[in-house]
């Protein structure tokens, strides 16, 4: 019907280079995950449709460059944002020190109407990799509470390789930004939306 309306839902997925951001994607979207990716140079994005709580969701979910000389390309992107994904790598210190230059380059960008309360979520890939460790649970626990003492940020660790907690971590996602948004313009027709769909999985997850 022409007159009928989904939710559009943009997320952007901001990180380090190599902590798996495009993994992550390609694992929530196609249930796919390969050691073969490259660096990307601007943004990239895939689409996956869902069910929220009766609700058709398009969620628009966008890959952005990890790589300093390539940040610049991918901030053209942000605008528009109902949500974002902070990932860093649980093997990787750096990865994770790097999370509050994501999260302020992200809202100075973006330029969001309600910067204290836009959605987050936190996701420490690479539980695969548990015995190489370098970032606590702990840790990411207090940053998490730092930023918005009242409603923490949620996290979440994944496994892109193993699948471990991305279905969870971006319905999460998904759920925070549509209530968030249901008071703002996100509504569009169905007409203008180019879905692609996916199998939905469930996972485990964590978060604070």
């Amino acid at each position: 019907m022409a007159h009928r309306k989904k939710v559009l839902l943009k997320v952007i997925i901001l990180g380090d280079s190599g902590v798996g951001k495009t993994s992550l994607m390609n694992q929530y979207v196609n249930q796919k995950f390969s050691n073969q990716y490259k660096a990307t140079i601007g943004a990239d994005f895939l689409t996956k449709e869902i069910m929220i709580d009766e609700k058709l969701v398009t969620m628009q979910i966008w890959d952005t460059a990890g790589q300093e000389r390539f940040q610049s390309l991918g901030v053209a992107f942000y605008r528009g944002a109902d949500a974002c994904v902070l990932v860093y790598d649980i093997t990787n210190p750096t990865s994770f020190d790097k999370l509050d230059s994501w999260r302020d380059e992200f809202l100075a960008q973006a330029g969001p109407r309600d910067p204290e309360n836009f959605p987050f979520i936190v996701l420490g890939n690479k539980v695969d990799q548990e015995t190489e460790r370098r970032v606590a649970v702990q840790k990411i626990e207090q940053w998490c509470k730092a930023k918005n003492a009242q409603h923490p940020i949620l996290f979440f660790e994944t496994s892109a390789k193993e699948a471990t907690g991305v279905e969870e971590a971006f319905q999460t996602i998904a759920r925070i930004a549509l209530q968030k948004g249901q008071d703002d313009d996100i509504f569009v027709p169905a007409a203008t939306i180019d879905l692609s769909g996916a199998a939905q999985q469930s996972n485990k997850g964590g978060c604070c």
